[in-house]
């Protein structure tokens, strides 16, 4: 047996196969061959390979986008059985003596470069086609992945390090747990894996280890313990563990339907976190009130190019409608920093995290934000949508988005589509600028969410995707807890709610001092909503605010 110990970020116990997410590799590596006729096979197996991923994303893409969206794959199989694109890298095996990977990617240099030469705009479109054919078959020859699981039972996903467009493209359904050897908490693959409710460990050294992938294990996401082909003791002891934890289970399940009111009669809405329609299940599973986060961006990371309105407006409306009158509070494009998007040709930035990201793309692509609000807004029609702005940090921000929601709904009105004229609009406090003016800010708003994940890194200085600056990190910090709670001063007084939509909401530490500090709401992820519950029922704030907030 072999244990490797890493830091756990999601409790659970997972038993099953390790399964290596590899990124693709950056340089190919240029290697002369000496068997001509293994290599062309090799190659010809790789594209058959990549000509079945494509058949099984059309037939996917066909149920959730349609045929027209979906055609792009049909194309992208035609292009692999190219003459000029199969011959020229056959000739550069032949001629040159190169390995596989080289000819795939002289090919498709060369071709690209062609295509892009040419006026035709259609024709210019295809570089990136071949470009994108290519990389595949490298990426099977090479051994690494594509964003999928080839497997056909759940497993362990191992991986150096995910990034939020490559979480976004793995199936869920075939995870049981996630392993990685980089990341920190707040990472958008811990965050996926505590949406999902499944164990996840991070920093966890030695995962990726070739001779690993494939064995059995168990994960151990309360402690971060991780056990390769574990003896009998351990299968056992685990095997207990897991018992517990569904017996737990089982007690939280009864709570659902029960109000979150606390002994001395206090309310708070619990609601769920989710990134995409796949989730709304388990928040009705878990009894949530509503919607208090959809990650909208979770769209365009999982595409090639920008979502229309018409794909945008289906996903908000089947969330709306599947919620069945239910507040769901969704957030406006938040991408820039760690959640990067290929598409949109970001300028390289020193330090991403303060650079242009979330509202401020949006102010300075008009094009981009009204698409969405349209959508949003044509949604509204359909059930209890609420629209939320990320990154604010001044009151022009708020004046100008209120300004482009105006030119949104007079484009409406005047073209007679239907919308929720009396539709909420909030705003994410998650900058110290933004929760120091929060008094300012209260007056043109609905509500607030606070985004605990930023509003710590900013109020702290430290980077929240910097594992080695983790240990300074104080998620309890006095200074944040003291933001928190002049943010929901300043909103009770201007008459608005306030919620928390971070990952500190979910902190049952720090559940009985949100309680003391009136937040109004709650937004986790699902699988905490009945824990939380458990807590706020069992909580009695007679007389015990002023010491649960003495320290703040």
């Amino acid at each position: 047996m072999i244990t490797i110990s890493g830091q756990a970020v999601c409790g659970g116990i997972a038993f099953g196969k390790l399964y290596h997410i590899k990124k693709s590799v950056g340089m190919i590596e240029r290697r002369h061959i000496d068997d001509v006729e293994n290599e062309i096979l090799r190659m010809n197996n790789a594209r058959e390979e990549a000509k079945s991923q494509l058949g099984a994303l059309y037939e996917k893409a066909l149920l959730e986008v349609g045929q027209d969206n979906a055609m792009i794959f049909e194309i992208h199989q035609m292009m692999l059985d190219d003459l000029d694109y199969v011959e020229s890298i056959e000739g550069i095996i032949r001629d040159q003596k190169l390995n596989a990977e080289t000819a795939v990617a002289n090919t498709a240099d060369t071709m690209a470069d062609m295509f892009a030469s040419m006026d035709d705009s259609y024709m210019q479109a295809r570089a990136a086609d071949v470009k994108d054919i290519s990389e595949r078959v490298i990426s099977i020859l090479s051994g690494a992945t594509s964003g999928g699981i080839d497997s056909d039972e759940p497993v362990i996903i191992g991986a150096e390090d995910l990034a939020p467009s490559e979480t976004v493209q793995l199936d869920k359904s075939k995870i049981l747990a996630f392993i990685t050897e980089k990341g920190s908490s707040n990472s958008h693959t811990s965050i996926l894996a505590r949406t999902m409710n499944i164990p996840a460990v991070i920093n966890a050294q030695g995962i990726m280890d070739d001779s690993l992938n494939g064995k059995d294990m168990i994960v151990d996401g309360f402690t971060g313990e991780i056990f390769i082909e574990p003896d009998p003791d351990t299968n056992a002891r685990l095997l207990e563990k897991l018992k517990k934890v569904n017996e737990q289970k089982e007690l939280l399940n009864k709570l659902k339907g029960v109000k979150p009111v606390t002994k001395d009669g206090q309310s708070i809405m619990l609601y769920a976190n989710i990134g995409s329609m796949e989730d709304v299940p388990s928040v009705w599973a878990n009894d949530g009130m509503g919607i208090g986060l959809f990650r909208s961006e979770f769209i365009y990371l999982s595409k090639d190019t920008y979502p229309t309105e018409d794909e945008q407006f289906g996903i908000y409306k089947s969330v709306a409608q599947n919620m069945l009158g239910k507040r769901v509070i969704i957030r406006t494009l938040d991408i820039g920093a760690d959640k990067q998007v290929d598409y949109f040709d970001m300028p390289k930035e020193e330090n991403p995290a303060m650079g242009v990201r979330a509202i401020r793309i949006c102010l300075n692509r008009p094009e981009v934000f009204k698409t969405q609000l349209r959508a949003l807004y044509r949604a509204s029609a359909f059930g209890k949508i609420a629209i939320m702005f990320p990154m604010i940090t001044s009151l022009s921000e708020v004046k100008r988005i209120k300004e482009i929601c105006k030119e949104v709904t007079d484009e409406l009105d005047k073209e007679n589509i239907p919308y929720n004229k009396d539709i909420e609009l909030g705003i994410m406090i998650e900058t110290p600028a933004a929760a120091v003016i929060s008094d300012i800010l209260a007056a043109e708003v609905d509500f607030f969410s606070i985004g605990t994940n930023d509003l710590t890194q900013y109020t702290l200085a430290i980077d929240r995707q910097n594992s080695e600056a983790a240990k300074f990190c104080d998620i309890h910090h006095r200074a944040v807890l003291r933001l928190i709670k002049m943010v929901v001063d300043n909103s009770h007084k201007h008459g608005i709610w306030t919620g928390i939509c971070g990952e500190l909401g979910g902190d049952l530490e720090l559940t009985e001092t949100f309680l003391a500090m009136g937040v109004d709401e709650l937004s986790v992820s699902p699988g905490l909503i009945l824990p939380i519950k458990q807590k706020v029922l069992n909580t009695d704030l007679t007389g015990r605010k002023d010491e649960l907030l003495s320290d703040i």
